[in-house]
Formats: structure tokens, sequence, C-alpha cells
């Protein structure tokens, strides 16, 4: 899970890039960059950090141009370096910078043969790298005609060379800009546009949320397989790569329980209202376990809206019993397990007031390792609980996501198989834990939109929708996050982490 925007504008769109990265920010925390064309040359920043620590007047100073591209970064594998912080960049041909938001699961496969077929050769570990030199040496290959039509052939080569799910924004030198989706549609992608003159501005974002932020209506959500193409004239091409892909089409449905924000919309299903949804079901799915709490308190905050729908059908008050410090970053994103725990007591308190005495029934939107749980559990006691139960609005994470979400080991996961629900409660520290059921998530998550009619749930029923995640597959991924944790480790037990650069150190690795 990442961040991508994309901007063509009448004017330097470097400031409007920084408003709507922080948009995007709760969907990477680590690194952070954008990209300019100024007509001539690349410009760009990139750095570790926040947004609001890698950019500042003097490094917006350095992005002129028109178009710009810029990337919020959340890593699946390694940390948030400046070295694998996106946009990345090739000089040839033309020139091409590109952010993206997703996993290639055939990674290994695609460097070599980016080495062997195309002379080719990558210097990051970072997937956007292999998705922008297999889409330009496409393009090299493809030099006739109009440049939408370069691209559009270009884009097919990657959709079948380069598997998982991606979708993302590229600029070309003195072309324009593209955006694209995968033919699963799996990571989500809006268009939007607004007047300027006589023409349009456009953009292209993960979310929503940032057109609205900036003032650009929604054109629509760019469908599986199909590839945006804006010249530098504001004219704009759309072109599906062969042909219409809906019974292909498999949003990741755990942008709907956690990952976007509540005020976007996404395959024409509004975020807040999918989690309220939720939250009804969730409520007769407690009402079957005849649990009779006395308040309903959610984790904040994705899981207020489920929350609150399920105080109404149970008829039960509903309660902030948590405050959250909204200074301390999303602990789902954060690169390791210790670093989750550290900081879930950093990130939240208790209300006593509210929680002493009772039983209380604590709505979450998931549980995937168990260790932000189990941690509130303990605080909820510790503020005079009476009992606690836990309802999660999704269902057991069972199998690991390949798909750009951190949950690729198995031996993370509290719901094992063998585990009973009374056994995942008692290791969280509470009375009951009610999950919804698959077949419950999809019909909520769904509502009354046509657009979609599957979801990728893979880490809940092990379905894969592009259908090459074998169990070959699952062992490298699962073999690579390991060395990855392992070396983590090791390097905590002999040195202590560095101090935190000075924000003009993070711009270390600009093109300009």
């Amino acid at each position: 899970m990442c961040g991508f925007l994309g901007l063509f504008t009448r004017r330097d769109a470097a400031p409007e890039m920084v408003d709507g990265l922080l948009v995007l920010q709760h969907r990477g925390q680590d690194a952070t960059g954008i990209t300019t064309f100024d007509g001539e040359t690349f410009h760009s920043v990139r750095g570790a950090g926040l947004v609001k620590e890698v950019f500042d007047e003097h490094s917006l100073g350095q992005l002129p141009g028109r178009f710009a591209i810029g990337h919020t970064r959340y890593p699946t594998v390694g940390g948030g370096t400046a070295k694998d912080a996106q946009p990345l960049y090739t000089n040839h041909p033309y020139g091409i910078a590109m952010a993206h938001n997703g996993n290639v699961t055939n990674f290994p496969e695609v460097k070599a043969s980016l080495k062997k077929q195309d002379d080719r050769r990558l210097g990051t570990s970072c997937d956007v790298e292999a998705i922008l030199n297999v889409f330009a040496a496409a393009l090299e290959r493809n030099r006739q005609g109009r440049f939408a039509d370069q691209v559009v052939a270009a884009m097919a080569e990657v959709f079948a060379r380069v598997r998982g799910s991606y979708s993302g924004v590229a600029l070309v030198g003195g072309k324009g800009l593209v955006a694209f989706r995968d033919p699963y549609g799996i990571k989500p992608a809006v268009l939007g546009r607004r007047p300027a003159g006589a023409g349009w501005e456009y953009v292209a974002a993960s979310e929503s949320a940032v057109l609205n932020v900036l003032g650009f209506e929604v054109i629509g959500d760019l469908d599986p397989g199909e590839v945006v193409v804006v010249t530098p004239r504001g004219e704009l091409v759309r072109r599906t790569v062969g042909g219409p892909h809906h019974e292909r089409h498999h949003p990741c449905v755990f942008e709907f329980v956690y990952f976007a924000r509540p005020d976007s919309v996404i395959d024409d299903i509004s975020v807040y209202r999918a989690r309220l949804r939720l939250g009804e079901a969730l409520a007769r799915r407690v009402r079957e376990r005849r649990l009779k709490p006395d308040v309903v308190v959610p984790v904040p905050d994705s899981s207020r809206p489920a929350a609150l729908e399920c105080a109404r059908v149970l008829d039960v008050r509903y309660r902030e019993g948590l405050l959250k410090n909204r200074y301390v970053g999303r602990t789902f994103i954060m690169p390791d397990q210790a670093q989750r725990a550290k900081n879930v007591r950093a990130k939240l308190t208790t209300l006593p007031m509210e929680l002493e005495g009772k039983k209380v029934l604590l709505v979450d939107d998931s549980i995937v390792r168990g260790t932000t749980t189990r941690a509130v559990v303990e605080m909820v006691r510790e503020a005079g609980a009476k009992e606690v139960y836990v309802a999660v609005s999704s269902p057991r994470i069972t199998h690991p996501c390949v798909y750009g979400i951190d949950m690729q080991t198995r031996g993370e996961f509290i719901a094992q198989p063998e585990r009973s629900d009374e056994e995942i409660a008692r290791r969280l520290g509470a009375e009951a834990v009610v999950y919804m059921t698959v077949e419950d998530l999809a019909e909520a998550v769904r509502g009354p939109t046509e657009r979609v009619r599957h979801f990728c749930r893979a880490c809940m029923d092990g379905r894969y929708p592009t259908g090459d995640v074998t169990p070959e597959v699952l062992a490298t991924i699962e073999s690579e996050r390991n060395a990855v944790h392992r070396k983590a480790a090791r390097a905590g037990r002999t040195r202590r982490p560095p101090a935190p650069p000075r924000p003009s150190a993070r711009r270390a690795a600009g093109l300009s």
C-alpha cells in the first residue's frame, strides 16, 4: 500500500503536489518524493520521512514544471530509505519517471528478463523500477505513430510481463502524463479534472479524497487494464488494453476495511458508507453470539463508522473510550512488530469514566498479528472494564497478501487455522472475539454498486485473483520477508538506531 499522485496544471504543480501528498500520507509514512518536468528537464526531491519533513519552501523552489508526479511510500519489504523512495527515473527513451502502488509478485523473473532480453539492470529493490524498465524498453520498441498508441502498446507488454497488483503514474519527457491500472484492478486509481482558461487541468491519484481537497471534479475510476495519457497540450486519451476486464476486476477489499480514507469513493463505493454497512452486519454477528455489552467503543480511527452503526443496531451506548494521539503514525504500516507494540500506548489513552465497571465491546477493523489489539484490551482492563469483547469488521486474516500489504508470512497471523475463536480471545486477553464472515464482508462493502462483482480477499480466503500465486511464490516471498526480519534483528542487537537526519539531509537523491 502506497499513495501516488500525478498532476497536469497550467502553472507550477509542486505546491499542490505537497497538499495532495499530505492527503495521501495515511497510505505511507516511510518515504516520499516529487518529480516534475519543466518542458526540458526533470527535477526530483525524494527522501525518507513524512511529507512535511521532506518538503519546505526551499525544496519546492527546486521543482519547476506543470507536470508532476509524487508518492508516499509504505514498504512491504525493507525500510524507508531515500534510495528506494519514489518516483524512480530512467533517461531512455525520452526520460521517464514513475510512481506506483502495489507489489510485483514475479520481481526476480522480471529482473532477470530485463537483463537478458532488454540489457537493463535494476539498481534498487523497489518494484516500480521493474515496471518502469519494462515500460521503457517496450516504449523504445514502439516509437511509431501517435504517442498515445505507443503508450498503449508499451503498457500491454507491461501487463503481459509484470504480475501482481499495481496502479500508478508516469512522466514521459516532452510527451505527457501517463496513468495506469493493472488488468485486475486490485489497487485503486481515480481520474479528475478542473477547468483552467479554455482547457482543463488533470489529476490521477490513489484516492478521490485528494481530488476533493485540490478542487478537481471526479471523472471516474480507471477501469482494470486502462491507460490514460495527458499530452502537453492538455488532451486526454483513455484506452483499455485488451478490451473490458470487468469479470477480472477484483478491487482490494482491505481498502474499504482499513486503508482508504472514509471520505474517498473507490469504484463507485463510498468507503464511509461501506464501513457503516460493515457495522450493521457486525451487530448481527454479536447478537448471534448472545453477547450483551454495556457500551460499544471503537479502536480509533478507521473502525469508528462501523462501531457507530453497530451500537445503533444493538441499541447500546456508543462511547469514545479510547483517545488517539494524532501525532503517532498508523501502527499497522510501521515497519516492524516491535515498533508497533511500542507505539500502541503512545498512540492511545483510555477514558476510565466510560469503561470502569462496564462490559465493553471493542470494535476494530481487523486483526492481523494481534499486537495492537492485545495491548488495547490490556489498557481497557486497566481502566476498570468488567469484561472485554472484541468485534472485528473483517474476517480472520489467514493467508499472506502478495499484492502490497505487509502481511506476508503465515506465522505472523494470530488467526492460525488450528485456533478457535475462544483460543484467539484468550490470546487477546478478551472474554470473546467476534469475526465478520467473508460473505457478509463482500455483501456489506459492495452495497448497491453494480461496478464491482468480485473483490480481492485473498488474505481471508486464499483465493488469489491473478491466478499465478503458487506455493513456490508464497515460499519465496516468505523467505525474503524472514530474511529482512533477521537482518533487522541483528542490526538491533549490534548498534543503536541512527538519529533521524535533518530535513535538508533527506533531500538527497534528487535528479537536479
